[in-house]
C-alpha cells in the first residue's frame, strides 16, 4: 500500500535494493512493476515516465509498459504527461490488513482502551528494520509526522518495534540491527548496538516496553505484544502519550496493566479464532 505523503519513512525505489534473488524462481518483470508503484509517495505523487523511469533504474521503455499495463489495470491514471497511482491501489495493502486475524478483533479493544486512558493506541507488525502500522485510533496530535494505516517507522527506537525485536532469535535480532540505519533522531535516541541488545533482552524478559523520547522530543510510547495461538508474537500494541502530560514512569505505573489486559484480550481472541 502506498504511503501518504509525511507519513512514511521513505523507501528505497530501486529494483535492484531488491531481497536477494532465489534463482530462476524470482521474476523480474513483477519486481519492477512494485518499484514502479513504490515511486510515487507523498514528494512525489506525480511523475512523467522520465521521472518513473529515473526513480526505478529502468529504461522508459521498460516504465512505459509498466505504467500502461497498470493503467490497464486501474492501478494507476494519467493527465497530459503525468502519471498518479488511483485508489485501487489501495486494495493491494487492505488485502494484508483484512487477512490478518487480529484486523477486526483487535480495533473494538483499542477503542476501549483509548477511550479508558485518553491517549492514542496503535498496533503494529515487523517488516525487517521497520514497524508497519496495521491499527491506529488518535486522540490528542503528538507527533509531527501524521501517523495513520501504513506508515512506517524505525523498529530499533520505538516501543512497539522493541517488543517484536525481542520475540526475534540472537542471530535475527544481530541480522536486523546490522541492516538497521541506526540514527539519532533525538539527543536520547539509543544507537549503540550492545546498548540496544540489552534493552531489548530486558523487554524479553519483562514483556513489554517504553521508549522515552527517542523517536522524536516530547513523546513517550509504552507497547505490549499480541500472540497467537502458539504464543508467536504477530503484533505489538502501544498507547503514546505526551511528555508534558505524563512521564515514562507515570505511564508505566496507569497504564501498563489496561495496556497488557487488552493486548491479553485480543490475544486470546486470536487463539480461539486461529
Amino acid at each position: 500500500m502506498s504511503p501518504a505523503p509525511d507519513d512514511l519513512t521513505p523507501v528505497p525505489d530501486t529494483a535492484a535494493q531488491a531481497p536477494d534473488k532465489p534463482g530462476d524462481s524470482y521474476v523480474q518483470s513483477f519486481a519492477r512493476g512494485l518499484s514502479v508503484i513504490r515511486a510515487f509517495n507523498a514528494q512525489r505523487p506525480e511523475q512523467t515516465l522520465t521521472e518513473v523511469a529515473a526513480a526505478t533504474g529502468l529504461t522508459r521503455a521498460g516504465a512505459r509498459r509498466i505504467l500502461l499495463t497498470l493503467q490497464t489495470l486501474g492501478y494507476v491514471e494519467t493527465e497530459g504527461r503525468l502519471f498518479r497511482l488511483t485508489p485501487k491501489i489501495l486494495d493491494l495493502g487492505f488485502a494484508y490488513l483484512t487477512s490478518m486475524p487480529f484486523w477486526n478483533l483487535a480495533e473494538p479493544v483499542m477503542e476501549e482502551l483509548s477511550a479508558e486512558v485518553h491517549e492514542s493506541c496503535s498496533a503494529a507488525v515487523l517488516d525487517r528494520t521497520e514497524i508497519v502500522y496495521v491499527l491506529r485510533v488518535p486522540t490528542h496530535k503528538i507527533m509531527t509526522i501524521n501517523l495513520s494505516i501504513g506508515s512506517r517507522l524505525p523498529a530499533y527506537c520505538t516501543s512497539m518495534g522493541r517488543v517484536l525485536l525481542s520475540a526475534l532469535d540472537d542471530a535475527a535480532l544481530d541480522a536486523t540491527l546490522a541492516a538497521s540505519p541506526l540514527q539519532t533522531h533525538t539527543t536520547r535516541t539509543v544507537t549503540d548496538k550492545d546498548e540496544l541488545k540489552k534493552i531489548i533482552a530486558q523487554v524479553r524478559r519483562q514483556g513489554w516496553a517504553i521508549v522515552d523520547q527517542e523517536l522524536e522530543g516530547g513523546l513517550i510510547s509504552l507497547s505490549a505484544p499480541i500472540r497467537n495461538r502458539q504464543g508467536r508474537v504477530i503484533a505489538a500494541m502501544n498507547i503514546s502519550g505526551n511528555a508534558q502530560r505524563t512521564s515514562a514512569k507515570q505511564m508505566v505505573k496507569a497504564f501498563l496493566e489496561p495496556l497488557q489486559q487488552a493486548a491479553q484480550r485480543v490475544s486470546q481472541m486470536v487463539a480461539v479464532r486461529g
